[in-house]
């Protein structure tokens, strides 16, 4: 324990100076705010009703202090115990630190696995009404997690239909695996999230094997919102480009849910060619907050926008081969407009130097120099540009003519043999701008949702990518070291909680700053919240019926942000946890 002497008096939370006497004060830290968000989300409490044991301490209460610890400062299920006690987890929670080694924790996690959706579930619901947040829609993104160890015991899941998903859930952790993209053994991550513009609050999550991609994610994940969280009628999930197909899309419209994603542009441009001239464009209402500070503050910087075309379009469900009816909404961006052009211009730029660099090196003539050499060089310079499509070129030998024309070689050299000649498609890259700065978003929702509403709820996606951002940063949900793909998944989903709390402070935080307070004050994230507390401390004094707990003054700031989040000071916090003193 990190104590040092202090000089007062302690009852019920209240400093009395009157009678100095020797008082140990132990920095609790961030835990005086974490400790009663905890409480008031009633995580252990829901962990205790689905995992009843008859340990001396239940499995809520020591998940709910590994989840203060993932919050408070990261650390590996080893050292929990050594974190326990340097930060005085036994005041806050009543429970010894040496209770809280790396057994129990796995014990309470192996617990916790086959019942960690149901856990989730309930714990989401008092999310819900703790934020005032509802789930008439939805954002789902992906992200890995790289894992290091062998986990030769990792299996893939079975790939039964979605009716007994479930149980294979219950029965089996996700494969731990090399990825479809990467050479490394990792986990899929799926997170949904209920977004305004307030921020995220993340409302499920899924695991699923590392060599899956998307569309098996959003598939799995959308079944288990159906059969643990009641979504309303009409409920829009949106997504990526990732995600996005016609089963996906029919799949909810046979539920009576809706779908907003990214289309592949492979899919939709055809369809544009074929619509072009009679789309008829509007200025979308959205603007990041850049775009808007540039136009309050009249600032010389460029004003870009996006703009928007909707068209009625038919795809054709897998399954049943029947159409159903959707709409493509077009977007085009004047800012990405303007990287393409950039990017065009730079790349032919390139591809055309590196030509006459090529042509240079068949005139100087090596004995390196040949057809075959050239040409490699040639497609590894065109690559994968996509200006490298408008280019023309050939290799053509010599005449005999043109070979006797030519002054002698130098030494070492040899004669010219073959002539690079090359051209610039100009009427194809003028074709090809037209895309320039286009994207596609499809959609089942219904008409009464325009497409400028629609556009403006796909732009909060990147609030689920920054809630990634979170998830391995701050509470750094990898590296991880367990002994089984089971305990990975189920630290994965806890961690999952933990993020939720996560943003539930900054969300509580944020909804209770006044609408004319400072950007800063108005964006303020949890970690800055969590940092304000790094010194808060807990008075410890010795008594001859025991300890006598309270707290020490808290600053005004700390005071003013315990007020906004609705949650007790640290002096009632522990008047309600220990039992006052005996009369004397």
């Amino acid at each position: 324990m990190s104590c040092l002497p202090f000089r007062a008096r302690r009852s019920h939370g209240v400093v009395d100076h009157a009678l100095a006497e020797d008082v140990n004060v132990v920095n609790v830290g961030a835990l005086a705010l974490l400790r009663p968000l905890l409480q008031q989300l009633d995580i252990a409490a829901i962990i205790d009703r689905h995992l009843p044991s008859d340990a001396e301490y239940s499995h809520g209460t020591v998940l709910a202090i590994l989840l203060a610890a993932r919050l408070h400062s990261p650390t590996a299920l080893v050292n929990v115990a050594d974190w326990a006690r340097e930060y005085g987890v036994e005041y806050l929670w009543k429970i010894p630190p040496d209770k809280l080694n790396d057994d129990r924790l796995a014990r309470a996690l192996d617990a916790f696995f086959e019942k960690r959706h149901a856990i989730l579930a309930d714990i989401t619901y008092e999310v819900l009404r703790y934020t005032g947040l509802s789930l008439c829609s939805a954002h789902f993104d992906v992200t890995d997690l790289v894992l290091y160890g062998t986990y030769e015991d990792s299996v893939p899941r079975p790939q039964n239909p979605l009716d007994q998903l479930v149980d294979d859930l219950r029965q089996s952790a996700a494969h731990i695996c090399r990825g479809y993209l990467t050479p490394y053994k990792m986990l899929q991550l799926g997170v949904t999230s209920v977004v305004d513009d307030l921020g995220p609050i993340p409302v499920a999550c899924h695991l699923f094997d590392g060599n899956r991609n998307g569309h098996t994610g959003i598939k799995q994940q959308y079944h288990l919102l159906r059969q643990f969280l009641q979504l309303p009628e009409d409920f829009l999930l949106v997504s990526d480009r990732g995600t996005c197909s016609a089963e996906h899309l029919a799949r909810l419209l046979h539920h009576q849910h809706h779908a907003l994603c990214a289309g592949q542009w492979q899919d939709y441009g055809p369809l544009f060619d074929l619509h072009a001239d009679r789309l008829v464009w509007n200025t979308a209402s959205y603007l990041s907050r850049e775009q808007q500070r540039r136009r309050t503050t009249a600032s010389s910087l460029p004003q870009e926008e996006y703009r928007l075309a909707v068209l009625a379009h038919q795809l054709f469900d897998p399954a049943s081969k029947q159409p159903f009816d959707c709409r493509v909404i077009f977007v085009h961006s004047s800012a990405a407009a303007k990287e393409c052009q950039q990017r065009r211009e730079k790349n032919s730029a390139l591809i055309q130097a590196g030509l006459d660099q090529i042509a240079q090196k068949l005139q100087r003539a090596h004995p390196t120099t040949t057809p075959q050499s050239v040409t490699r060089q040639i497609l590894r310079l065109l690559g994968k540009r996509a200006a490298g499509k408008h280019f023309r070129w050939q290799l053509l030998p010599l005449t005999d003519a043109e070979v006797a024309a030519l002054p002698p070689p130098k030494k070492g050299f040899r004669r010219q043999t073959h002539r690079l000649e090359y051209s610039f498609d100009e009427a194809a890259a003028q074709a090809e701008s037209r895309h320039d700065g286009i994207s596609a978003l499809i959609t089942t929702a219904p008409l009464t949702s325009s497409g400028d509403v629609l556009f403006t709820e796909y732009k909060r996606q990147t609030y689920v990518e920054r809630g990634h951002h979170e998830l391995k940063t701050p509470l750094a949900v990898t590296p991880v070291f367990l002994k089984t793909p089971q305990r990975v998944e189920a630290l994965v989903s806890l961690l999952f909680v933990a993020l939720q709390a996560y943003m539930t402070i900054e969300r509580r935080y944020r909804q209770s700053v006044a609408a004319d307070a400072r950007p800063q004050e108005q964006r303020m994230t949890a970690e800055k919240i969590l940092r304000r507390f790094r010194v808060c401390s807990v008075l410890v004094h010795e008594r001859a019926y025991g300890e006598l707990i309270g707290a020490a003054p808290l600053s005004a700031e700390q005071r003013r942000i315990l007020q906004q989040l609705r949650l007790p000071t640290p002096a009632k916090l522990l008047t309600k946890i220990h039992d006052p003193p005996p009369t004397l």
